[in-house]
Parts: structure tokens; sequence; C-alpha cells
């Protein structure tokens, strides 16, 4: 399951990771954001040796929205040694995000 980041821990969350980290930027009112959260939760349970997943909701946080320029949600970002390395928006299948994930972990 995906645990919420705030801007307050984000920085440091992010810099101090052992392994790569996936963050979904949504919020409750987008429809995409609502169908794609099951899958991100999957992903995290099912990757998590692999990868440790955040969710964002950009209406609570929205300096870290405007910091990595979301403009349309849901986002995903994979970041990798503290610094963003992919990025991925609309919602998708999970086959679809789990190879992207695979390419870039």
């Amino acid at each position: 399951m995906a645990q919420a980041i705030t801007t307050t821990e984000f920085s440091s969350v992010i810099a101090n990771a052992d392994k790569p980290v996936l963050v979904d930027f949504w919020a409750s009112w987008c429809g995409p954001c609502r169908a794609l959260g099951p899958v991100v939760d999957q992903v995290a349970t099912e990757m998590a040796d692999r990868l440790t997943v955040y969710k964002c909701n950009v209406d609570e946080e929205p300096d870290l929205a405007t910091q990595f320029r979301i403009v349309s949600i849901p986002t995903l970002i994979l970041f990798k040694g503290g610094k963003p390395v992919h990025t991925m928006v609309g919602n998708m299948p999970k086959p679809s995000l789990v190879s992207e994930l695979e390419a870039n972990l």
C-alpha cells in the first residue's frame, strides 16, 4: 500500500531512500486518479522489495505539485538517487505501469 507524503518530509524521504521511489501525484476529485489508485497500491505491494511508493495529494500539497510542474494528473514520477528519472502521465493499465517501471528501475 502506498503511503501519503507531505511537502515537509518529501526532500528527506527522497534523498534518504535506499531504493527507487515512485510518487503518485493525484487528487480525490480526479476520476483517472481514482481509477489508477488501486493499481498503484498493487504495484506498491508487489514491488515492495525493489521500490517504495508514495501518494501526494496535489490539493493538500500544492508546493510539491508546483515544484515538479504537475499540470495533469495523475502523474507518476520515479526518483532514483534523490532525482526524478522518469515521468508517466495519465491512467494506464497495470501491465503498462509495471513495464515502464521495470525499464527504469
